[in-house]
C-alpha cells in the first residue's frame, strides 16, 4: 500500500474502526487521550510549541493543549480535521508529511509527536515521513514516534496493519535521518533532533 492509499482508506474510516477503545465507549476512547497527553508530557517541556502530526480528531491534540502546549494538529484528513470546528486553542493544518515545510515556512517545533501513523506505512514511506517530521522539529527537540522494533520485522499488508522494524534498520535509520534516540520508558521511542552524522 501506498502512503496515499494509508490516507485515503483512514479518512473513510469508520470512527469506531481507527481505535479500540471507541468499542468500550467515547469516554473510554478520549480518556485514553488524556492518558497519552500524561505520558508525552514526562518528555515534552512544558510551555514547548509542538505538532500532532496524524491527529486524527484531537484525541491527543485537546488534552496536550489543555496542558498549555502551543498545539498545531496536523492530518491529512480534512474529514478529521472538520472535527475540530471550535477548538480556538488549536491550530489545525491539512497536510500530508510533504505538506509540512509550506505551512511551516522556516518555523521549526519544540517537539513533534507522530501516535499510531508510522505502523500503518511501509519502511520507505515511513522513512520519508519521519524525515519530514525531523526536518520539523529543531536542533535539540524532540520526536516521540510510534516507530516499533521486532525480532521478526515486517511491513503492514493493510491500512490497518503493522510495520516493524529491527533495531539494526531503526538504528541506521537514525543515523541517516538525524535522531538520538533517549531512553524514557514510554510505549512509543523519544528521539532528539541531531544533525546528521553527529
Amino acid at each position: 500500500m501506498t502512503a496515499d492509499d494509508v490516507i485515503q482508506a483512514w479518512d473513510q474510516a469508520d470512527p469506531a474502526a481507527i481505535h479500540p477503545t471507541r468499542h468500550v465507549s467515547e469516554a473510554a476512547y478520549w480518556e485514553s487521550g488524556q492518558v497519552q497527553a500524561d505520558l508525552l508530557a514526562t518528555v515534552i517541556p512544558a510551555g514547548a510549541k509542538v505538532m500532532d502530526f496524524g491527529c486524527g480528531d484531537g484525541r491527543v491534540a485537546f488534552p496536550m493543549a489543555g496542558r498549555d502546549y502551543d498545539v498545531t494538529a496536523v492530518d491529512a484528513s480534512q474529514r478529521m480535521l472538520a472535527r475540530f470546528a471550535g477548538a480556538a486553542d488549536l491550530t489545525t493544518v491539512q497536510a500530508d508529511a510533504d505538506g509540512l515545510a509550506s505551512h511551516l515556512g522556516r518555523r521549526r517545533m519544540d517537539a513533534v509527536y507522530s501516535l499510531a501513523v508510522l505502523v500503518h506505512h511501509s519502511w520507505a514511506d515511513c522513512l520519508h515521513i519521519i524525515g519530514k517530521l525531523r526536518a520539523a522539529t529543531k536542533l535539540g527537540g524532540i520526536l516521540v514516534l510510534d516507530w516499533p522494533v521486532s525480532e521478526t520485522p515486517s511491513e503492514a499488508d493493510s491500512w490497518i496493519g503493522v510495520t516493524t522494524w529491527s533495531e539494526q534498520q531503526q538504528t541506521e535509520a537514525c543515523a541517516r535521518i538525524g535522531l538520538e534516540p533517549v531512553d524514557s520508558g514510554l510505549p512509543w521511542g523519544v528521539y532528539r533532533a541531531v544533525k546528521v552524522g553527529g
